[in-house]
C-alpha cells in the first residue's frame, strides 16, 4: 500500500489495470499520462487506442477503481482521449499518406447489403470522433453517394505539382470518394481490367484524404480485378466479409474470405446482415427471411470471428435511398445499435493487430 498521494503512486497503481483486449498495462502502453495531483484531487488523461473503443466505460471504472485505493484520494477526473495506432507496413505496398488504417468491406455476392453495412460502419466509427474516409470500389455500381446524401455532390479536381488532385465529398462526418460523382447516373462503366486497376489507385493516391484513421473501402462483390489491385496496392489492416444468412451468400462468402486469406490479408469478421426481418408494425416479432444461424456456423467453421448481426429493418432502406444512414436517421432502431456494435468491434480489432 502506498502511503503517500503523488504521481508516482498514482501510477503505481494503476499498473495492474490492463487494457481488456489487448491485456497489457495501461502504464506500460503509455495510456496513462498527464497524472497531476491538486490536494485530495487526481486527475490524468487515458490516451485509448481508437476513439471507437467498445469498453471505454470498463476500463475508465478499472481505473477508478484503482486510484481510489490510494489514501487521501477525494476526487478522481479522468479526460479521455484516443490515438488511433498505425497499421503495420509492407515492404512491397505503399500506403496512402495520413491514412492510418485500411479496411476492406467486402462480399462474395451482391444483393446482400454490403454498401449499407460500409456505409454506416464508417459514419458510426465517424461519431465516436474517428477520422473517416469511404472508398468506393464499387465502380461498376456506385450507390455510396446515394447511400450518403451526396448523389448531387461535386467533387473539385485541384491542379498540384504532381497532377490533378480530387478532393473528396463529405457529409455525416465521413470523406467520399467515388465513381458516381465522375459519371452521369445513367452512365454505365463499361471498362476492361486495367481501367478498373487504375481508377482504385487514383483513388488511392490522388485524393486530399488528410489524415483518418480510417478509410473504409467499399468493394465490388466477388473476387476479381479490384480485391487484387486494393490487396496489392496497400497494407491493409483487414477485410469484413457481408454475407446473409441464406446458404447461396454463404457459399460465396467463403470464396471470398478465402480470397483475402490467400493474399494474407487478416479477415476480421464476418458480418451478417437480414439476419431476420422486424415488421414495422409488429417489432416485437421477427421472420426468419433467409433462413437462420449461416453467419455464426460459418464463421465457427473458417474460424473467424462473428461480428454481428444485422436484422432487415424497412427503415434501413428508406435511410439508404434517402441518404440518411440508419445510424443517423433511426439510432435506436435495432438495425443501428448492431451496426453500431460492428463498427466498435473492427474498430477493436484494428488496434489489438496494430500493436501486437
Amino acid at each position: 500500500m502506498y502511503n503517500v498521494l503523488d504521481s508516482r503512486s498514482v501510477l503505481e497503481v494503476l499498473r495492474p489495470v490492463q487494457d481488456p483486449e489487448l491485456r497489457k498495462s495501461l502504464v506500460e502502453l503509455n495510456m496513462i499520462r498527464n497524472v497531476k495531483i491538486d490536494g485530495g484531487k487526481v486527475s490524468f488523461t487515458l490516451v485509448l487506442t481508437t476513439p471507437a473503443c467498445p469498453l471505454r466505460e470498463f476500463i475508465v471504472e478499472d481505473c477508478e477503481r484503482a486510484v481510489k485505493k490510494l489514501p487521501g484520494v477525494t476526487d478522481i477526473s479522468v479526460e479521455v482521449t484516443a490515438e488511433t495506432p498505425q497499421q503495420k507496413s509492407l515492404p512491397d505496398r505503399s500506403g496512402v499518406p495520413g491514412v492510418k488504417n485500411i479496411l476492406a468491406v467486402s462480399s462474395g455476392k451482391g444483393g446482400v447489403g454490403k454498401s449499407t453495412v460500409a456505409v454506416n460502419v464508417a459514419v458510426a466509427l465517424a461519431q465516436t470522433g474517428a477520422k473517416v474516409g469511404l472508398l468506393d470500389a464499387d465502380i461498376y455500381g456506385p450507390n455510396d453517394p446515394t447511400m450518403l446524401g451526396l448523389a448531387d455532390a461535386q467533387i473539385v479536381v485541384h491542379s498540384t505539382e504532381k497532377g490533378e488532385v480530387l478532393e473528396p465529398a463529405f457529409n455525416h462526418g465521413v470523406k467520399l470518394v467515388s465513381m458516381g460523382f465522375l459519371i452521369d447516373r445513367d452512365q454505365p462503366v463499361i471498362w476492361r481490367g486495367p481501367m478498373l486497376n487504375g481508377v482504385i489507385r487514383q483513388f488511392l493516391y490522388q485524393v486530399q484524404w488528410g489524415e483518418l484513421d480510417y478509410l473504409i473501402v467499399d468493394m465490388p462483390p466477388g473476387t476479381g480485378d479490384a480485391q487484387l489491385t486494393l490487396t496489392q496496392a496497400v497494407p491493409m489492416s483487414g477485410a469484413v466479409i457481408v454475407t446473409t444468412p441464406q446458404n447461396v451468400a454463404l457459399l460465396d462468402s467463403r470464396k471470398g474470405l478465402r480470397m483475402f486469406q490467400q493474399l494474407h490479408v487478416p479477415v476480421l469478421g464476418i458480418v451478417e446482415n437480414m439476419s431476420y426481418f422486424i415488421p414495422p408494425d409488429m417489432p416485437d416479432k421477427q421472420y426468419d427471411i433467409f433462413g437462420s444461424g449461416g453467419g455464426s456456423k460459418t464463421a465457427a467453421e473458417l474460424g473467424v470471428p462473428l461480428l454481428g448481426c444485422v436484422p432487415l429493418e424497412i427503415s434501413t432502406r428508406v435511410g439508404g435511398d434517402n441518404g440518411v444512414p440508419i445510424v443517423v436517421a433511426d439510432p435506436d432502431s435495432a438495425s443501428a445499435k448492431a451496426l453500431k456494435a460492428i463498427a466498435l468491434a473492427i474498430a477493436g480489432k484494428v488496434s489489438v493487430a496494430a500493436l501486437t
